[in-house]
């Protein structure tokens, strides 16, 4: 029997429950019917944030940005690009800490751009600074528990 995960729908955020085994198969939602996976970050906000966080069986790597922050803009086509790879195995989204100031203060983000790692609903690896996609890749690959 197949182990089976659940998946957070970036587009409706129902909680989708699938078979590990189908990860790669650029599975749905089960209710909106739009893809689980886009290749893209999702842009989280306070409402959709816990969801996110607490309900995907997959790893969160989370950008915590601001749209006046040079180095963010430098770095988010890089994230665009390590979401690419990272996907489906892993999560990227991003955090406007401008837009959502309390989720920055509530994971005390004190410099931009922070990329912090959770899994099981727990952060495990937090890295400042801007980074290029390779070095997102191994940073997040090598963080992992």
């Amino acid at each position: 029997m197949s182990e089976s995960l659940h998946l957070v729908c970036p587009h409706c955020q129902a909680i989708n429950r699938l078979p590990a085994r189908r990860l790669g198969e650029q599975p749905n939602c089960g209710q909106c019917h739009r893809p689980l996976f886009t290749g893209h970050p999702v842009e989280l906000t306070t409402a959709t944030f816990p969801q996110q966080l607490a309900r995907n069986d997959i790893p969160l790597v989370v950008d915590f940005w601001a749209p006046w922050c040079g180095p963010c803009k430098m770095m988010a086509p890089a994230f665009v690009r390590a979401a690419a790879q990272l996907e489906p195995q892993i999560r990227l989204a991003k955090v406007d800490t401008e837009a959502e100031p309390e989720l920055g203060a509530r994971y005390n983000i004190r410099s931009i751009p922070t990329l912090a790692l959770f899994q099981g609903g727990r952060e495990v690896a937090r890295q400042a600074g801007a980074m290029g996609v390779a070095d997102i890749v191994r940073w997040v690959r090598a963080s992992l528990v």
